[in-house]
């Protein structure tokens, strides 16, 4: 798993069948601070996710676990929005004091 910034839509009118009715988001790796790692990459939505938020993204075979994604060509998938983040027992993130 990692973290990412979602940063946009990508809207395809043509995909494969087993992709209808998915909702495509671009999202940004980043680190714990917001610093972009690596490049943007294109995920399965699969909880509901909206612009600017940090979600978990998986990727690889881990991405075809969800039930939405079960079966389908997915190579990455937003499987959870995060609420906060404890590390060391201080909370590093918050999504209520996130801008």
């Amino acid at each position: 798993m990692q973290f990412a910034r979602v940063v946009g839509n990508v809207v395809c009118t043509r995909k494969d069948d087993k992709l209808v009715g998915t909702k495509l988001l671009m999202v940004q790796p980043v680190s714990l601070e917001g610093e972009n790692k690596g490049n943007p990459l294109v995920a399965i939505d699969a909880v509901g996710a909206g612009a600017g938020e940090l979600v978990l993204v998986v990727s690889g075979s881990s991405a075809r676990q969800t039930k939405r994604t079960e079966g389908n060509p997915v190579d990455a998938t937003i499987m959870a929005i995060v609420d906060f983040v404890e590390k060391d027992g201080k909370i590093v993130f918050k999504k209520s004091a996130d801008k």
